[in-house]
């Protein structure tokens, strides 16, 4: 069973392309989706996310309020830095026994790891292949702007605080183009996943 590290920037079609992976038979492991789980309130990440920002990225029912924490992280590469540092080893914890829970199921030809830090992370280590999808800038902006109602420019600092998508191609085993439109991007991974 081959484990596959599919990451990209935001906007970029990451989600497009892991949900085309799960119609052709794959198991995905959704990282975001952990990240939820693991700050839900109650827990010790929510605890230590509180503790470190304060109640006021809190909402009124306690739970955390992640777009405007979202605000800070991506206008601030140091509370960015502090955030992922107590988010992480929690997230990847998850992920690493997901990944051996579906082992042993042993009915899938991969399992995906959809991660959009896969790499700043250094969770690279943990995959076979590491797919990264691309986009080329202008469409990362507007997909932002109109998926989340961000200004350009709050759409740029997000985009501006990932990691470039040129040093992401250095730990790339495949590079999905996602600029031209689904049918095209179909086409990619469906030879992809025809070539495991």
């Amino acid at each position: 069973m081959k484990i596959i590290g599919l990451t990209g920037g935001i906007a970029c079609g990451k989600s497009t392309v892991s949900k085309i992976l799960a119609e052709l038979g794959a198991a995905v492991i959704d990282a975001d989706m952990i990240a939820r789980e693991v700050m839900r309130k109650g827990t010790p990440v929510w605890q230590e996310v509180k503790e470190t920002f304060g109640d006021e990225y809190l909402q009124p029912d306690g739970e955390i309020d992640r777009k405007k924490l979202g605000e800070l992280v991506f206008s601030n590469p140091e509370a960015l830095k502090k955030l992922n540092s107590i988010t992480h080893p929690a997230i990847q914890k998850r992920v690493l026994s997901e990944i051996e829970r579906l082992k042993l199921m042993s009915c899938y030809k991969a399992v995906v790891v959809d991660a959009a830090l896969l790499i700043e992370a250094g969770w690279y280590d943990m995959v076979d292949e590491v797919w990264l999808v691309v986009a080329d800038r202008e469409a990362q902006i507007e997909r932002l702007m109109k998926r989340s109602g961000l200004t350009r420019q709050q759409a740029l600092n997000r985009i501006n605080s990932q990691m470039a998508q040129e040093i992401k191609m250095r730990y790339a085993d495949k590079i999905i183009d996602n600029s031209d439109g689904l049918e095209y991007t179909r086409k990619q991974v469906e030879q992809l996943w025809a070539e495991l």
